[in-house]
């Protein structure tokens, strides 16, 4: 179905026109589809997001602006989901002793265990979701997107 027939439009679009609404509703499409899955652990994209992060450091501690700059949304309210995350027992939240402005953040026994029984699935969820690409169509998909980026 085309774009134009998706959005019921009587006007002819431009290409970039066509181009640009598609992005915004397989965007919406895919973030739907993510927040049924993440749904079921108790989480959303980017409670899970921060988890990651938390993750990545390895054991080290992260401050707010660390995880922020990080957000695949960088729009996320970053302070909020790092106390709902707390409140969960999934990561901790201490104040520095060197200096009492910075946060120390860390991930959890109990968030590295989420993740992991995440990581089991996350694959499949991920493969359904781009199951109608072929690997070189993804990987074009994925050049394509980079590039327009670029503009950021």
């Amino acid at each position: 179905m085309s774009i134009e027939q998706e959005i019921k439009s009587t006007v002819k679009l431009s290409l970039n026109q066509k181009i640009v609404i598609n992005l915004l509703m397989t965007g919406s499409w895919i973030n739907e589809r993510s927040a049924e899955f993440f749904k079921q652990y108790d989480l959303s994209t980017q409670q899970y997001n921060v988890l990651r992060i938390l993750r990545g450091q390895k054991g080290e501690s992260a401050n707010l602006s660390d995880v922020q700059e990080r957000m695949i949304s960088p729009m996320s309210n970053t302070t909020r989901l790092i106390e709902k995350l707390r409140l969960k027992g999934l990561l901790t939240r201490v104040l520095c002793k060197n200096n009492r402005r910075k946060i120390e953040i860390n991930i959890t026994k109990r968030g590295l265990d989420l993740l992991t029984k995440i990581d089991s699935e996350i694959d499949a969820h991920q493969n359904n979701i781009t199951k109608n690409l072929t690997m070189k169509e993804l990987e074009l998909l994925n050049d394509l997107l980079n590039k327009l980026r670029i503009n950021k």
